[in-house]
């Protein structure tokens, strides 16, 4: 089934530049997928012959497992390879890496990066398209785009509706991705953590800060957890983990905070007794397990989109 959809992009590098008609042309590519692997849970041929490279030169379990199963999903071939394993360890620039990648016939390449804006740089510098699996502090836009299309699952709309983002900001993609994603949507969006880690100045992007735990919480529809990103930080943002944990961790008695029927969600790794006591960790609340089959779908959709528009393909849905 062919469908007019909204989407002309080769690249995924952030959704800061997506649009809401293109945010919702993934989430409607990413349910049509859905809907067919229920039905009957083979592969389908959108990609078939075609190569994907998963260049992961930071550590990653979620957001690689996902970007192969979605490419295998898909039918394409993948190749995996890591920061040791590749030239790069001997001193090749990311630019020739990427540009052999390209002359040994890659079609697509995934990359996470340490250094914010390397995807973008390498889109520039390849004329195949380049995902964003996470650069930096900079940007996760899967990520986001998963999280907002599971809560589009529980509620329907995103219009109104309060979303409070709970843990290390300062340092977190996921958390400026998610941001942007959930304001394009209409949502409310409040975050909150101790002050070295979610500073005032985060109030130019649109959204509530609080220091306050109760009173970010009370009222919100759905509640994101955050790890502390001790790898980016070059000093400690808080006295302890202990002290963290009596601040700002998510327990049983602090989640009656939340709206009736509110849910809970983490982009993972969870740290349980950290930023959340396992027992709300594994609740009927936490949709925790839902955004990672959801992080199939949806970078299943962003493959597809994005090769189809740069090989000038109509986009095709399954029925």
């Amino acid at each position: 089934m062919s469908q007019s959809l909204a989407w002309n992009r080769k690249d995924l590098i952030d959704v800061e530049f997506l649009s809401r008609a293109e945010i919702e042309t993934i989430f409607t590519t990413a349910t049509a997928f859905k809907k067919a692997m229920a039905v009957n849970n083979k592969k389908l041929p959108y990609l078939k012959g075609r190569t994907i490279v998963n260049l992961f030169l930071e550590p990653s379990t979620r957001t690689r497992l996902a970007f192969e199963v979605a490419a295998s999903r898909l039918s394409a071939d993948t190749i995996t390879v890591t920061g040791d394993a590749s030239s790069l360890s001997k001193g090749e620039t990311l630019r020739d890496t990427a540009r052999n990648m390209e002359a040994l016939k890659a079609d697509i390449i995934i990359m996470r990066h340490c250094a914010s804006g390397a995807p973008n740089y390498l889109s520039k510098a390849v004329n195949i398209p380049v995902i964003n699996a996470g650069d930096g502090s900079h940007a996760h836009p899967t990520q986001a785009l998963l999280d907002a299309f599971t809560l589009l699952e529980k509620f329907g709309t995103l219009e109104g509706k309060k979303v409070t983002i709970l843990g290390d900001i300062l340092f977190s993609r996921v958390a400026r991705s998610n941001i942007i994603c959930l304001q394009k949507l209409g949502a409310q969006v409040t975050i909150a953590g101790p002050s070295t880690l979610v500073p005032k100045a985060f109030e130019a992007m649109g959204v509530t800060v609080s220091h306050d735990l109760r009173n970010a919480l009370e009222g919100a529809d759905a509640v994101m957890l955050l790890r502390i990103q001790h790898e980016r930080q070059s000093a400690t943002h808080f006295p302890s983990i202990g002290e963290y944990t009596s601040s700002f961790g998510l327990n049983k008695a602090r989640a009656k905070w939340l709206k009736p029927g509110a849910i809970i969600m983490h982009p993972g790794p969870i740290n349980r007794g950290v930023e959340i006591d396992s027992e709300l960790a594994d609740s009927e609340h936490s949709v925790i397990l839902e955004q990672v089959t959801n992080g199939i779908v949806v970078r299943m959709a962003i493959l597809h989109l994005c090769s189809s528009a740069h090989n000038n393909e109509t986009i095709q849905l399954p029925t």
